[in-house]
C-alpha cells in the first residue's frame, strides 16, 4: 500500500481551518516545538485515540515522517482522509514554518 504524502510546499500557508494536524511524536518532542492548534497523539497511543482524530482530511506529521507515515498507513485503512508531511518537522521547519513551544524556549525540532 503507497502512503499518501505531500512535500511541505504543497502545505498550504496559512493552514486551512477544515485540515487537521495529527502529531504522532513523543511527548518532549511535542513540547520542544509543534504546529500551533495540531492534535498531539502519540503513534503508540493512535489505536486507544482514535475517537479523538477528525472526519475531515488530517495532515500526520512526526520529525522526518516515519512514524507519521505509519500512522498513514493504519488511518487510511481504518477509512480516514489522511497525508504524511514528507520530511516531517524538519522539513517544515526548515521551511521557515511557524512552530510554539510548551518549554518557554524558542520551538525547536528534537
Amino acid at each position: 500500500m503507497s502512503v499518501p504524502t505531500v512535500a511541505v510546499s504543497g502545505v498550504p500557508y496559512p493552514l486551512p481551518e477544515e485540515l487537521t494536524v495529527l502529531d504522532v511524536r513523543e511527548q518532549f518532542e511535542w513540547d520542544a516545538g509543534h504546529i500551533e492548534g495540531a492534535l498531539h497523539v502519540p503513534l503508540g497511543e493512535l489505536s486507544e485515540r482514535l475517537a479523538e482524530v477528525g472526519d475531515g482530511q488530517t495532515l500526520v506529521v512526526c520529525k522526518v515522517g516515519g512514524r507519521s507515515g505509519q500512522a498513514v498507513a493504519w488511518l487510511a485503512q481504518q477509512g480516514y482522509d489522511v497525508v504524511n508531511l514528507d520530511g516531517g518537522m524538519l522539513e517544515w521547519h526548515g521551511a521557515g514554518r511557524a512552530m510554539v513551544s510548551e518549554t518557554g524556549a524558542p520551538p525547536q525540532v528534537v
